[in-house]
């Protein structure tokens, strides 16, 4: 029990003993005395006889110095400030008075050990060095922090009544590097994905936050957990979302933010590797097909793991016609379409996770083609006989084909109308043969009229002139032998 309080009992004296023999300015030869009695005693070197001897003559001074008050003590006060530094650096204490009759600064660490006095080190730790000392200033510094160097530090101005200053020390512990778990590589379309990220080390307790691809992730847990013994937290927080292939090489990152690591945030990353099944779609190069074009069909499919080589079929069958319809890869090609091409083409994708479809109808439309107004029927017959009587000129309409658009058709299809045609031209036909029976029925009548009239006159006349002669004029006669009836 003696060696265990041993330590304290030799800083309490040494405090009051210097305190006393500051103020007839013999502090600097009893500490040297004292350094050695002090050393002696805690190193359990001096036995238990001498150190009460040491103690008794030390308290005796003590005892018998008068203490005058301090002239002036009255304006003199110790000043300090708290000090925040992180765990491993170097903190920096520092007690200043404005007024000072050269009375002594101490600083005490939270043990009440005393660190220095004036520019006298007390405490054997290397790790404590003095940085100025004056009667208006004492400062020192602590390096290699530890969180158990937290705590209220003390400086002392030995007046009378001594006067003191607190300035707490706050250990800011750094959080360690964060690790993300729970993630098994691959993960399949649709399954729930529950990533942990965890830190342990830090005080106060950090903060974790959540992204997906530079896109903060709001809804998750958070848990934090105290460790008793260091004062330090451990901190997780999860993350839980259904796997998508949207997600597929995304990066999740997870961010640790603490006030130790002077805006420069710990980050861990882990890249997504989601399988899902292929997705499909057919491109064509021809939106218009026409009779005797080419058209190609591109099958894109886009899946993970990469799909197999694509299956084309035509209406639910092998393509019809290998030779025109030529398959390379994902590309589907036909050469000379025709009306048979007309169906429903199928691309179908396959991978390990399943298999995929999708469906293209091709129609082939009838070539485009526009008739001008060039086919012109002419019928223009003219007759004369030699008698009286002319035959007048008789005209036929001309035909002119057009083509006309079947509003049935589809939209943007133009073509020659077969039927149309067809009826102009069996009009053309009909008008030319009613022509042609007009014509020989008049010529038929035509010639009996004029071997009437010849054999009229050829009765009496002796030859085929007088003979017309003759039957010119009984036709005059007849004419002035006409009768009247009333």
């Amino acid at each position: 029990m003696f060696l265990r309080y041993r330590e304290y009992i030799v800083n309490a004296v040494f405090k009051n003993v210097l305190y006393c023999l500051s103020l007839v300015r013999l502090d600097h030869i009893v500490f040297r005395v004292y350094h050695l009695w002090e050393a002696a005693a805690i190193n359990s070197i001096l036995q238990l006889k001498y150190f009460l001897f040491f103690s008794f003559f030390f308290s005796l001074i003590l005892f018998l110095h008068p203490f005058p008050p301090s002239s002036g003590s009255q304006g003199q006060f110790p000043l300090t400030q708290n000090v925040t530094v992180v765990e491993g650096g170097t903190a920096n204490l520092t007690c200043r008075v404005d007024q000072n009759d050269n009375t002594s600064l101490q600083w005490s660490n939270p043990a009440q050990q005393t660190l220095y006095f004036d520019d006298k080190k007390a405490l054997r730790d290397n790790r404590i060095e003095l940085v100025r000392a004056s009667w208006h200033e004492l400062s020192i510094s602590v390096s290699d922090v530890s969180l158990s160097d937290e705590g209220q530090y003390t400086c002392s101005l030995f007046t009378m009544p001594v006067k003191t200053s607190k300035a707490f020390l706050t250990v800011l512990g750094v959080p360690e590097k964060p690790q993300i778990t729970g993630f098994t590589s691959p993960v399949m379309e649709g399954e729930r994905m529950q990533l942990t990220c965890k830190t342990s080390g830090s005080k106060p307790a950090a903060d974790i936050r959540w992204f997906k691809n530079d896109k903060e992730v709001k809804d998750v847990k958070y848990l934090k957990e105290e460790d008793a013994v260091r004062k330090t937290f451990t901190v997780s927080s999860t993350l839980d979302f259904l796997a998508d292939r949207s997600d597929d090489g995304a990066v999740v990152s997870c961010r640790v933010d603490h006030e130790s690591l002077n805006s420069t945030p710990q980050i861990a990353m882990q890249v997504l590797e989601i399988h899902y099944t292929p997705l499909v779609k057919i491109i064509s190069s021809n939106s218009w097909p026409e009779e005797g074009q080419s058209i190609i069909l591109t099958c894109e499919s886009k899946g993970k793991p990469v799909p197999e080589p694509v299956l084309w079929t035509k209406d639910g069958g092998e393509l019809p016609d290998p030779e025109r319809m030529v398959v390379n890869g994902r590309v589907l090609s036909i050469s000379f379409l025709n009306k048979t091409d007309n169906g429903t083409y199928r691309c179908e994708a396959k991978n390990p996770i399943g298999r995929n479809s999708t469906e293209y109808v091709l129609i082939v439309h009838d070539v485009f083609n526009t008739l001008l107004p060039t086919t012109v029927i002419p019928s223009l017959t003219t007759a004369t006989v030699t008698t009286n009587v002319a035959l007048k000129a008789s005209t036929t309409t001309s035909a002119t084909a057009t083509s006309i658009r079947d509003p049935n058709a589809l939209a943007g299809q133009t073509g020659p109308d077969h039927a149309l045609i067809g009826g102009i031209v069996a009009v053309v036909v009909f008008v030319t043969l009613c022509s042609i029976i007009l014509l020989g029925r008049y010529l038929a009548r035509h010639k009996g009229t004029y071997l009437t009239n010849e054999a009229k006159g050829a009765e009496d006349a002796p030859d085929a002139d007088t003979a017309i002669i003759n039957a010119e004029g009984s036709q005059v006669n007849a004419e002035e032998k006409k009768e009247y009836f009333i």
